[in-house]
């Protein structure tokens, strides 16, 4: 038995965390590899190191025969699947007025089509499993509340959090499907997104007072994933600190 410092145990489970390399997605590898797990990970680009144990296949999850890759990767290598984190994502700002439709198209496949794609054969082995399976796909705020150079990005988070809702009413009750809406997150690239003060300011609008760390949204997804979380399917799980302070608040009490 392992149990990590966060109490759960994922002993002689096997977890497929995509973009599991850097960020937010190696905090939860490394969340689930400290809980015992077996873990294997995917990216287009292997990394310089991952931690003990983890397995790395890389991967373009916007074609559907790589996605498919990674799950029978897997399996091949443990014999079973109990849990996949679909985080890979993300998407440089950009113009809607002015943008492509090649990047649209890339971003959307990323963000939307790339889960689906990892979903489909992870759901064919979850649900020969006696245990069934969980799915943990990383949203974002983005979904609920787009700011502007967001747009193609915004959209398909929103459509990943209905693909959510929709997946976990066909799969179930033996595939648990679940969505954690991540709000700001303090990685390497703060500076560049939030300023020199790496999100400082931005922090002083979230009522939780600080920006969310990548570990928080991995502690996220140890519990949805595990026993804990053994009735929940189809749900959003806000990681965000509260949100933000209305934008009219702010105005009519500067102090």
């Amino acid at each position: 038995m392992s149990r990590s410092s966060s109490g759960f145990d994922f002993s002689d489970r096997v977890v497929v965390v995509t973009g599991g390399t850097r960020g937010i997605g190696r905090a939860i590898t490394e969340s689930f590899s400290a809980a015992g797990a077996s873990v294997v990970v995917c990216a287009r680009n292997a990394p310089a190191s991952l931690p003990p144990g983890v397995t790395f296949v890389a991967a373009d999850l916007r074609e559907p025969d790589q996605a498919a890759a990674v799950i029978e990767a897997a399996v091949s290598a443990h014999g079973r699947l109990d849990v996949l984190v679909n985080n890979a994502g993300g998407s440089p700002a950009a113009a809607a007025a002015t943008v492509s439709p090649r990047f649209v198209a890339k971003v959307v496949a990323l963000n939307l089509l790339a889960p689906f794609y990892v979903s489909q054969p992870a759901n064919a082995v979850m649900q020969q499993q006696d245990s069934g399976g969980a799915i943990v796909n990383i949203g974002s705020v983005a979904a609920h509340q787009p700011e502007p150079g967001t747009a193609a990005y915004a959209a398909a988070k929103a459509g990943l959090l209905q693909l959510t809702r929709a997946l976990a009413l066909e799969w179930a009750p033996k595939v648990r499907l679940n969505h954690i809406t991540t709000g700001l997150i303090l990685t390497d690239q703060a500076t560049e997104f939030y300023g020199p003060e790496g999100g400082a300011a931005v922090a002083s609008v979230i009522p939780m007072g600080r920006m969310a760390v990548p570990a928080d949204v991995a502690s996220a997804c140890l519990y949805l994933a595990s026993p804990l979380a053994a009735y929940l399917t189809g749900a959003d799980l806000a990681v965000h600190g509260g949100g933000e302070i209305p934008a009219r608040y702010l105005a009519a009490h500067p102090s």
